[in-house]
């Protein structure tokens, strides 16, 4: 149908797929860029112009928080193996999910070889009525953008 209206998705609506892992209700999940450093380069023969040429391809982190409950599998099961020094066990395949206003796929990005690199335990304050919130920031090794 020509001019068929298509709404951009809501970014609420999303899932969290970690090799080997089942954890549900993030409350936020942040999708990292990806950059390539130009390299500048020149040849003799051309005095007033420089060429960019790719670099190396930079992948920014994974940030993902929840409201802490009584599951350790993100800790137990993922991020201890880092503290260990398990990184065989540690490296996992990512996806994010996000879905649409009927709850279907509706974009995926894909990460390679990702593992925590970093825990962050909740501030506890007893004024405040917040959920108490655990963040994992997760480093990887490829990001891709894949049809769901």
């Amino acid at each position: 149908m020509v001019g068929e209206r298509k709404d951009p998705y809501r970014q609420f609506r999303f899932l969290l797929e970690i090799d080997g892992i089942v954890q549900a209700g993030f409350s936020e999940v942040t999708i990292p860029d990806t950059t390539s450093e130009p390299v500048e380069y020149r040849e003799g023969n051309e005095p007033t112009t420089v060429r960019k040429l790719p670099g190396l391809t930079k992948y920014g982190n994974i940030t993902m928080k929840w409201g802490i409950t009584d599951s350790m599998e993100l800790y137990e099961n993922w991020r201890k193996h880092v503290e260990d020094g398990k990184m065989k066990d540690a490296r996992k395949g990512v996806a994010i999910i996000l879905m649409d206003e009927e709850g279907n796929s509706a974009a995926r990005w894909e990460f390679t070889n990702a593992w925590p690199s970093k825990y962050d335990a909740p501030d506890l304050n007893a004024k405040g009525t917040d959920v108490a919130i655990e963040t994992l920031e997760v480093v990887h090794e490829g990001m891709k953008r894949v049809k769901p």
